[in-house]
């Protein structure tokens, strides 16, 4: 595969690869959102805040619109959703595999 395409993907999973940034893109999942209702969702300070979501836009994951004194954010694709929709599968097979462990454990004492 072409190199140039395997950097642009690993951008965008690394952009979405951290927690508040997992968190803002989960906020928008109901629609387009304020800046001032993605910061107290994601619980962090203003500076901190508008750094991931700078981070988001630059990768291209979010696109923003400026309504008056308000910052609106959009994620760009639905697909961003359907990649971390998919992401749950490999999560529920290593729980279950670290759940069965843990009941051999038990079981042993």
């Amino acid at each position: 595969m072409n190199e140039k395409i395997q950097e642009m993907k690993a951008d965008i999973l690394s952009a979405m690869a951290h927690p508040i940034r997992l968190k803002i893109i989960e906020k928008l999942r109901q629609g387009p959102c304020c800046v001032c209702r993605i910061i107290p969702y994601v619980g962090g300070e203003q500076s901190n805040v508008s750094h991931h979501l700078a981070i988001l836009k630059r990768a291209g994951i979010l696109s923003s619109e400026k309504k008056g004194l308000e910052v609106w954010y959009e994620v760009t694709d639905p697909v961003i959703f359907e990649i971390l929709d998919l992401i749950k599968y490999p999560l529920i097979k290593e729980l279950k595999r670290k759940n069965n462990l843990l009941n051999a454990l038990v079981e042993n004492d």
